[in-house]
């Protein structure tokens, strides 16, 4: 009886998601994409309450999806053993980022594990090792919030003349107060997306260097369900003009997306062994949640026991899209549940791709090689979901 209630469930949730897209009948003319005409905002504060309801609407529809999904009691994917290989994780010090690095680590990888805070990260490295026996597991400070730190992580870790096979962006900020990064970015905008940018971007001469022909290096980066919510603006990223935590949230998750996809694009035309791929971990019970009405208190409690994945569950598709041999050579998936699924049908888009990229270039100060590897190309990919961008 449960699970007839839970499919009820889904299906109006559904139709309540495909409400805010304005649906029309079949032959009707089909509009901008964008939002929908019955629901335009009359002021800032109404369109941040309509992204509001959609952020949430999204993660509602995911955690009812693994209440489901739970019926069916998942197991982690079997992988195979991984010595001598190398991994970087961001946020490798608590919630998802430590499950993603003690797994890697029981499969015999040397992980680095990249974080803020010094303390906490040499105590999750003694657990990590503790539990998996594995001693090659260690801790560098690096502030995805700080350029200078991004910079000086990368200095250190290419210092010491080590492979880099595996690069897993897993940190970041979720729906915070309106604040600055030490660079005067935006805080999601800035850790989530630009930190992110800059230290892959740094760090693909030493992944090309440990690739391969039939075992690439590779980029797997995080983003989240509630990409297909947001409103990407290229000409205010940091939401000078009217902030929204859920919007700038969403907004940075859905810039990793195009970020990875172009990421790809530039990594197949240049020849490198190195593939990038996006890996959405789902609703996971971890401290993230702590600035949301619902992620606090009781009704985390309650929700937690029946819809929440816990931080391992929310691992495994990071450490399947790390180093599941599936998935040998192949870039620019989205990856939920360890399986491939469409992306926001803007994500696909090659002009925006390359306008974020462009615009990433420009505020963390690295060359912008496009146009070199990539003159005209364009990949329209599958046009499943619609999605609003200003341009």
């Amino acid at each position: 009886m449960l699970r007839v209630y839970l499919e009820g469930f889904l299906e109006a949730a559904a139709q309540l998601q495909r409400g805010f897209r304005d649906p029309e009948p079949p032959g009707a003319g089909r509009r901008e994409a964008g939002l929908p005409v019955g629901w335009v905002a009359a002021s800032v504060c109404c369109a941040v309450d309509h992204l509001m309801l959609r952020v949430y609407l999204e993660g509602f529809l995911e955690a009812a999806a693994q209440l489901q999904r739970g019926f069916r009691d998942p197991e982690p994917p079997e992988l195979p053993p991984q010595p001598g290989r190398v991994a970087v994780v961001t946020g490798g010090t608590e919630g998802i980022g430590l499950a993603t690095a003690r797994r890697l680590a029981a499969l015999g990888m040397h992980v680095i594990i990249a974080g803020l805070d010094v303390e906490t990260g040499w105590a999750a490295v003694g657990t990590i090792r503790k539990e998996t026996l594995n001693p090659q597991v260690e801790f560098m400070p690096c502030d995805l919030g700080s350029m200078a730190s991004v910079r000086r992580f990368v200095a250190r870790f290419t210092g010491r003349r080590c492979p880099l096979h595996v690069l897993v962006n897993n940190a970041g900020v979720m729906m915070v107060p309106q604040r600055l990064t030490v660079d005067g970015f935006e805080e999601h905008w800035g850790v989530n997306f630009l930190g992110h940018f800059l230290l892959t971007v740094l760090l693909l001469d030493a992944l090309e260097a440990s690739g391969s022909p039939g075992r690439c290096a590779r980029v797997v980066t995080l983003s989240s369900a509630t990409h297909r919510a947001a409103s990407l603006d290229l000409d205010d990223p940091q939401g000078s003009r009217g902030y929204s935590a859920h919007g700038a949230y969403a907004q940075s998750k859905l810039a990793l997306v195009l970020f990875s996809y172009h990421l790809q694009h530039l990594l197949a035309a240049a020849g490198r062994h190195v593939t990038a791929n996006v890996a959405d971990p789902g609703v996971v019970n971890t401290d993230l949640y702590r600035h949301v009405f619902w992620g606090r208190g009781p009704i985390k409690s309650l929700l937690g026991r029946w819809v929440f994945k816990t931080p391992d569950e929310g691992s495994w598709t990071s450490v399947y899209a790390a180093v599941s041999p599936e998935l040998e050579g192949q870039g620019g998936r989205y990856l939920h549940n360890e399986q491939e699924t469409p992306s926001l049908a803007v994500t696909y888009d090659p002009h925006l791709q390359r306008r974020l990229w462009a615009l990433g270039c420009e505020m963390t100060g690295v060359p912008d090689v496009t146009e070199d590897l990539l003159p005209g190309a364009s990949n329209p990919g599958p046009r499943t979901s619609e999605g609003s961008v200003s341009h």
